[in-house]
């Protein structure tokens, strides 16, 4: 078993045998600065949705003031989530070889420059270009936060802090439209990124300071990428490992089907004004948010992880076969309520999938949660991917693709988990048991 983390009193992250400080005191200290190392690790996971959806209000003057098509200037966004995909299995494995510290902020400075030029690109393929490095170097937040998280901790205390993270993660992809939008009313295109460079500037500071070494040497990986290999190739291995990478990633594309088609079904189908998506759309997010925080405070200590995951997974299924079933015609013509409140309980049941997948699945990887990071991430991003055109497959007329995605993902997920993580043979069993059961090389030693 790894050694937990906690804090000093200055508000450097430290192993557990670093924090053995005695009495209350001490134990103190490091819960209120536990508040610091969330907020960085939030910030980190927060920056890509920020960097995608802050950009969103500006496409149509990107493609004005650029002079190209529309269709061109999505490609933008196109470049900057495959670069979030693939660069998270490239820093994974360097976070498992050289530390967290170094691939991190060595992405936080390549996010920063890549941004600078997108701000002054003079060409879409420029802009294009540089987008998809913005994106490959924002990777390293994501995957290395996750890493951070398990390197602290483990079990419970692990499921637990993730909920709090997906509280600022959450957040973001609602106010990052926001934002956008003020900023334009202010200057131009341009001026997004700008913001997204002083944000980057700072998080990069905040890391440097406060954010300090947490994979011990002893505990790092000195092989190159063939070793990198064979250590996804042992985590892929592990059915328990990959079910819940796959539950977690099809949850996830769930979700991204909801982003992709909310604003076209609610609007143009149902006939909602942009302000009352804007009030839905935020609805959803703080039931996320929410449950989220109930799965954390609450649950987590009193229920399994497993229950509690396969609760979200069922309720996400139903919520989209009423969804389905709605917009098929099935009950006849219905109203913007209740599609509004199904999707509303498939979102809020995403605060139970997608921390208690990721959490299960990183319990199980102590030694290469770098590795297991990316794995994690590159899936959710891939299939979200795939999800997110396969939502206008039929046209604009009818919002069954929609819930056709979503309930097709939902199904999947749920038995990706069922047949994959079998929960019900491993009650009982130890995280050593688990991570000598995975493809953990480290532990396998």
């Amino acid at each position: 078993m790894p050694e937990r983390g906690g804090q000093d009193t200055q508000g450097h992250i430290t192993t557990t045998a670093d924090a053995k400080a005695p009495g209350a005191a001490a134990t103190a200290a490091v819960r209120r600065t536990s508040l610091l190392v969330t907020l960085v690790l939030g910030g980190l996971t927060a920056l890509p949705p920020l960097s995608m959806d802050m950009y969103l209000p500006a496409l149509p003057e990107v493609t004005d003031a650029l002079r190209s098509p529309a269709a061109t200037v999505q490609l933008t966004l196109t470049a900057c989530l495959a670069g979030m995909a693939l660069g998270q299995l490239v820093v994974g494995p360097m976070s498992d070889k050289w530390g967290r510290r170094r691939p991190l902020l060595i992405g936080m400075v390549v996010y920063v420059l890549a941004t600078v030029v997108c701000a002054f690109a003079p060409n879409v393929g420029l802009l294009i270009g540089f987008r998809l490095l913005q994106g490959l170097a924002g990777a390293a937040g994501i995957v290395i936060a996750r890493a951070v998280v398990r390197d602290l901790y483990d079990g419970v205390e692990m499921a637990r802090f993730f909920s709090t993270l997906m509280l600022i993660s959450g957040v973001a992809p609602v106010v990052a439209p926001l934002i956008g939008g003020q900023v334009l009313r202010l200057t131009d295109w341009r001026g997004v990124f700008v913001v997204l460079t002083v944000i980057g500037v700072l998080l990069t500071a905040v890391v440097w300071k406060w954010l300090h070494e947490t994979l011990p040497a002893d505990r790092r990986h000195s092989g190159g990428v063939g070793e990198a290999l064979r250590t996804m190739g042992g985590l892929l291995r592990d059915r328990v490992f990959t079910g819940y990478m796959l539950a977690g990633g099809l949850a996830f594309a769930a979700l991204f089907a909801y982003i992709s088609a909310s604003p076209f079904v609610v609007q143009e189908i149902y006939g909602a004004s942009p302000q009352t998506f804007s009030l839905l759309f935020g609805l959803n997010s703080v039931g996320l948010v929410v449950v989220g925080q109930i799965n954390g405070k609450l649950l987590i200590g009193r229920v399994s992880l497993d229950k509690a995951l396969g609760f979200g997974l069922a309720v996400i299924t139903l919520a989209a076969t009423a969804l389905l079933l709605m917009t098929s015609g099935v009950f006849g013509e219905v109203g913007l309520a209740p599609i509004a409140a199904g999707l509303f309980v498939l979102m809020s049941a995403m605060g139970l999938a997608m921390p208690n997948t990721n959490a299960q699945a990183l319990m199980r990887t102590p030694n290469a949660a770098g590795s297991a990071s990316a794995l994690l991430g590159t899936s959710s991003f891939l299939v979200g991917a795939v999800a997110s055109p396969l939502v206008g497959i039929a046209g604009e007329a009818t919002a069954v693709p929609m819930a056709v995605v979503q309930l097709a993902s939902a199904v999947a997920a749920l038995l990706c988990f069922l047949l994959l993580c079998r929960p019900w043979q491993r009650r009982g069993e130890s995280p050593a048991a688990a991570a000598g059961a995975s493809g953990d090389p480290a532990r396998q030693k």
